[in-house]
């Protein structure tokens, strides 16, 4: 049996084992300045392998930094030991059950930086979409998230060159420094750290959205460009929130969103319509190439657009073209070719025919009758107007535009209106706007994170969005528990922190939701802790224990730990998902966790006998986890393996 490390793993050493595979002879030793032998990385060599120019120390080089980059960068990559303890009373069950573990959704209470490095192995490039909101530094708000390596200000000012040799500053006090220096310093610190490690998490075809505003956002594009590669911008989104109606300076009355995909060239249909899109645009160019008339092509490009259908996502969007290439079908300010169909549209109250436009109606005739049915046509007065499909078939020309505007008054009230009528938030983001997002680029059984979830808007959008497609995407949302303000109206309804809202906004909507489209959706969350580890400091520090306190520390978990946490640290570290099916049951009278159908099977229980170590290796689990104190006696430790190695020899055994 192998020992668990019930701990994430040092980054630093994992990227320094990579680059020893590729480059072994770049590997060499040195002697620090303790005299101490350490590992270290050949320069001279190393250029030569890569034929690039490798510039070290005060070499000038294009590049983003600011004080303390150095020590926050160093900070990603080490481990931690903190772990998720499950809070039981505040989860939801699927159908909204208080204290049910069934739903697969998570919410994390808990500072994201820590939160994501315990995340890191077990959503590796598991995470379809990231859409955060994080602060932005507009210096009004309290600066909550109280990094390691944030330094003090006397730090800041002899590094970033404020002070001079003897410590005498170089500025006037009574100026706004921290606009000019550690104001932007600590946020560049907190949000690069967190954007680093998100990167990890997100699969290979993977985006993230970033909203910001002026304050930092020339700063961020700079950290996103260097994260993900400028290669991998996608564009900004400009959302427009409301009216500013500052007559002192130019009225600012929006927000951005940054785009950046994990990998361009991998990205395959990460963007919906982009592989229908590409496809067709060369069967186009294929078919001018034959020098024929383009009525006539038209009608072939048509003809095998309806021959592969199946393999053309979102085909139909693509289905009307002229002498300048591909358009969508659908009818807009900037592509105002409608789809070509004629018919006759009666209008209900007087029975004469509404106006045809002049290249055909957008939508085939069973189209409309299908939408007319069910009440989802806008009739205009008389005949005289058009009429209208509410339930617009969207397109990605018109879809996802580089502004949308959305106003937000109208998101504040309708939060406002599902917590009965008060403001227990400010400018909360419009779920319209997130699901357009979540619609656009996943999957819809793919996972969404958002690690700075404030009111919980984006497990909204992603409930009302898997009720109106049938989806299963599943959230994973992080939230520091800020404390509320008393003076506040939330604080005065019972609310002591941000997640008590968010939680509750969870639940509010889901009711709301299952009102209408019923109970075939995960309306539930898993509500997680970050903590300290289950285990106690000898487990991971046995040297630097005295013999004369051995023998109070017989077992190496802590006191107040439950089965249950024990279960979700395992998982974590083994790289079980959170959200895993879990099930619970006895043989002969120890309790035995089964996740995932069978590939993780724990017992944390002490006295366990040789009869229950063989029902559990008949099981044939992947993983099989005790404690390292559990077995009844000496004889059930010494075979414990035999007994595994001839029922279920490739299953994997480990204690804590």
């Amino acid at each position: 049996m192998d020992k668990m490390d019930m701990k994430t793993p040092n980054i630093a050493d994992r990227n320094f084992e990579t680059l020893s595979r590729l480059f072994p002879n770049a590997i060499t030793e040195t002697i620090d300045e303790n005299g101490k032998v350490i590992r270290a990385v050949d320069a001279d060599i190393l250029k030569q392998e890569i034929n690039t120019e490798v510039i070290e120390g005060r070499e000038e080089r294009y590049q983003f930094t600011w004080p303390n980059k150095r020590n926050t960068i160093a900070n990603i990559n080490m481990p931690t030991s903190k772990t998720l303890r499950l809070v039981r009373e505040k989860s939801i069950g699927r159908s909204g059950d208080v204290g049910q573990i069934d739903s697969e959704n998570i919410y994390i209470e808990g500072d994201n930086l820590e939160v994501l490095k315990v995340l890191r192995e077990t959503y590796l490039n598991k995470i379809k979409m990231i859409y955060i909101d994080p602060p932005y530094n507009t210096g009004k708000d309290q600066f909550v998230y109280d990094d390691s390596f944030a330094s003090s200000t006397s730090d800041f000012l002899k590094k970033s060159g404020q002070k001079d040799e003897n410590g005498n500053l170089l500025f006037d006090m009574r100026a706004n420094n921290e606009s000019n220096g550690r104001f932007h310093t600590d946020w560049l610190n907190m949000i690069y750290s967190r954007l680093k490690i998100s990167k990890d998490l997100l699969t290979e075809d993977g985006v993230i959205f970033v909203s910001i505003d002026d304050n930092e956002q020339e700063n961020l594009k700079k950290i996103c460009d260097e994260i993900f590669g400028s290669q991998n911008y996608v564009g900004m989104l400009i959302l427009k929130t409301a009216t500013d109606n500052n007559p002192s300076q130019i009225n600012t009355e929006h927000e951005y969103m940054l785009c950046y995909a994990k990998n361009r060239v991998q990205q395959g249909n990460w963007l919906r319509t982009s592989e229908a899109a590409k496809r067709i645009i060369e069967k186009y160019k294929e078919l001018k190439n034959q020098n024929i008339e383009i009525d006539e092509i038209k009608v072939k490009l048509r003809k095998w657009i309806k021959e592969n259908k199946d393999n053309l996502p979102q085909v139909a969007h693509y289905n009307c073209v002229d002498e300048k290439g591909v358009y969508s079908s659908a009818g807009n300010s900037s592509n105002p070719h409608p789809g070509g169909y004629m018919y006759d549209i009666i209008h209900p109250v007087t029975g004469k025919p509404c106006p045809k436009p002049a290249n055909g109606w957008r939508w085939p005739e069973k189209t409309f009758l299908k939408y007319a049915e069910e009440g989802e046509v806008e009739w205009g007065i008389d005949d005289s107007t058009q009429p209208h499909i509410k339930k617009r078939i969207e397109t990605a020309v018109e879809y996802l535009r580089s502004l949308i505007y959305e106003d937000n008054r109208a998101t504040t009230k309708m939060l406002s209106d599902l917590f009965d009528g008060h403001k227990v938030f400010d400018n909360p983001k419009p779920i319209s706007v997130l699901m357009r997002l979540i619609d656009y680029v996943t999957d819809s059984d793919s996972i969404i994170l958002d690690f700075f979830s404030g009111s919980a808007s984006t497990a909204h959008a992603v409930m009302q969005l898997n009720a109106e497609d049938g989806g299963k995407r599943k959230y994973v949302l992080v939230q520091l528990p800020e404390e509320l303000e008393s003076k506040t109206e939330a604080y005065k309804m019972g609310y002591k922190t941000i997640c008590d809202i968010g939680e509750n906004r969870i639940l509010k909507a889901g009711k709301t939701i299952k009102k209408q489209y019923g109970s075939d959706i995960d309306y539930g969350y898993r509500v997680f802790k970050l903590d300290e580890s289950n285990m106690k400091d000898v487990y991971y520090n046995p040297a630097e224990i005295q013999q004369a306190s051995l023998f109070g520390m017989a077992d190496n978990i802590k006191e107040d730990r439950t089965s249950e946490d024990l279960l979700f640290q395992v998982m974590l570290d083994l790289g079980v998902m959170l959200s895993s099916k879990i099930e619970k049951f006895d043989i002969a009278g120890k309790e035995i966790f089964n996740v995932a159908e069978g590939f993780l099977i724990a017992s944390f229980d002490n006295d366990v006998t040789e009869d229950v170590v063989k029902k559990i290796a008949e099981m044939k689990p992947y993983y099989a986890i005790f404690r390292d104190s559990s077995m009844a006696s000496d004889s059930v430790a010494t075979n414990f393996d035999q007994i595994f190695a001839s029922i279920s020899p490739d299953t994997v055994r480990k204690v804590l």
